[in-house]
């Protein structure tokens, strides 16, 4: 059974960082595409990045070079750095594998 935990979240001010963790169990990792999404109070679920098997990366349009997705292959984890954070990257954040989902992390850009 394929499980994710996500961490890291927090408050920041805005113009600050974080960095998203998300522990993959009970799949083959490597094998694996694995995506970010967010999804804010009164909004739809958003795409924010996926980092798939091959290496290949991908991130939806607001990024624009805020966000880097990366992988570790040997522990299982994925990482959604975050910089330049603004209060409408404010939301819930869930890693994902096919239908599965994490309980989510939460994000707050407040000053």
């Amino acid at each position: 059974q394929v499980h994710l935990v996500e961490s890291g979240g927090g408050l920041v001010q805005p113009g600050g960082s974080l960095r998203l963790s998300c522990a993959v169990s009970g799949i083959i990792f490597s094998s694996s595409d694995i995506g970010w999404y967010r999804k804010a109070p009164e909004k739809q679920r958003e795409f924010v990045a996926i980092t798939n098997k091959t290496g290949r990366i991908m991130y939806g349009d607001f990024v624009k070079g805020r966000f880097i997705v990366s992988r570790d292959n040997a522990k299982n984890m994925v990482y959604l750095q975050m910089i330049s954070l603004k209060p409408e990257d404010t939301a819930v954040y869930n890693c994902n594998i096919e239908a599965t989902w994490g309980q989510g992390t939460q994000v707050t850009v407040s000053s």
